[in-house]
């Protein structure tokens, strides 16, 4: 089923000869998008011809066989056949994973948006402990986090936060997080000791660029007004906040975090654009629902995800049915192991699916 894998290592060779050229070399942009490619197929050409490499092997020791009547030769000859078979078996399954057709948005950063649900000023504080986990889960893997919007509450939660991640791959580790995420403790504002259950809703948006989604001027109003909040000192004090709606769909965009009104502009567009990008997915997904239905991720923002338990010190995620009691270290930014669960999750249903159609285009 590997045959035409050279068509990837001739394209690999083929970039990597046009990254020589100095006339190359001095476009930035081009050479930009080549390492991109580059970068995009090369584990799939490493991973072939290690592939091939196995094929050789056997090819090798099925000789000795055939050439040898020495036992010892011979034996040696069966193992290394044995092993080469063992090593293609697993080399093939890791392929078939890289060859599972990728999400276009996966290298992109992202725009994170945390809104308060059920519970009041307690869902304000819990989508604070949201924002500080992919902070430092951030921080950890050497991203950017830059706050673009924040209403804040005087006990320090916020109603709702968008910020975003900028990071290679951002958006391939944290698609997984859009949904409902549910806290139950005992509230910080809450005397008595009784455990409350509060949620807030993620939405994970990929970033995307004026070139990928065009905004018309004529489908936008936009407002200015003062700041308000719980701090800052330019607060009140300018109209430099932004109010930007969307005349089509009704849909408001506030920023208010910069003094400058250009950049609270800026930034209001960008998630904007970034949501109604999501929506325009969504319409195309839906064609698709079957497919849709049986990824891990599928990132609506009505479905409950996880549960962090505090008397338990436990977390658990919903789709996957997996349980850790190690809530301070995951609230701390540790989400690799959750995420990682998510990805193989989500890469089994794709090769379950793609084994089943590809069954059913035989029949």
């Amino acid at each position: 089923m590997f045959e035409n894998l050279t068509v990837f290592e001739k394209r690999y060779e083929e970039l990597n000869r046009k990254l020589c050229d100095p006339v190359v070399a001095c476009d930035p942009e081009q050479s930009r998008e080549l390492m991109k490619e580059v970068r995009s197929i090369e584990p799939i050409v490493e991973k072939y011809r290690e592939f091939r490499k196995t094929e050789e092997a056997e090819d090798e020791a099925k000789q000795i066989l055939e050439d040898e009547s020495d036992r010892e030769l011979r034996h040696m000859a069966e193992e290394e056949i044995s092993t080469a078979r063992a090593d293609r078996e697993r080399i093939g399954e890791e392929l078939k994973l890289l060859l599972l057709p990728r999400d276009p948005n996966d290298e992109k950063n992202v725009i994170v948006e945390i809104r308060g649900g059920a519970g009041g000023e307690e869902a304000a504080l819990f989508s604070g402990v949201l924002y500080r986990m992919y902070s430092m889960y951030a921080q950890s893997r050497g991203w950017q986090t830059e706050i673009m919007n924040a209403n804040e509450t005087e006990l320090g939660g916020f109603k709702e936060i968008s910020f975003m991640i900028t990071g290679d791959g951002a958006y391939s580790r944290l698609k997984y997080e859009s949904g409902v995420h549910r806290v139950q403790r005992v509230p910080e504002t809450e005397q008595q000791g009784r455990i409350h259950t509060s949620t807030a809703t993620v939405a994970v948006l990929p970033e995307v660029e004026e070139v990928e989604f065009e905004l018309d001027p004529n489908d936008l109003k936009i407002d200015t007004f003062r700041s308000s909040g719980a701090g800052g000192q330019h607060i009140n004090k300018t109209s430099s906040a932004i109010r930007v709606t969307h005349l089509p769909t009704g849909m408001v965009v506030e920023c208010q975090d910069e003094r400058s009104q250009y950049k609270n502009k800026d930034r209001a567009l960008k998630i904007l654009r970034s949501r109604l990008y999501e929506i325009k997915q969504k319409e195309q997904d839906d064609q698709v629902a079957a497919e849709r239905r049986s990824q891990v991720g599928t990132g609506d923002r009505s479905e409950r995800i996880r549960t962090y338990n505090y008397p338990q010190g436990r977390v658990t995620d919903h789709r996957i049915g997996l349980t850790l009691y190690r809530l301070d270290a995951v609230l701390n930014g540790d989400l690799d192991e959750i995420l990682d669960a998510l990805i193989a999750a989500d890469r089994a249903e794709k090769l379950k699916n793609s084994a089943e159609n590809g069954t059913n285009s035989g029949e």
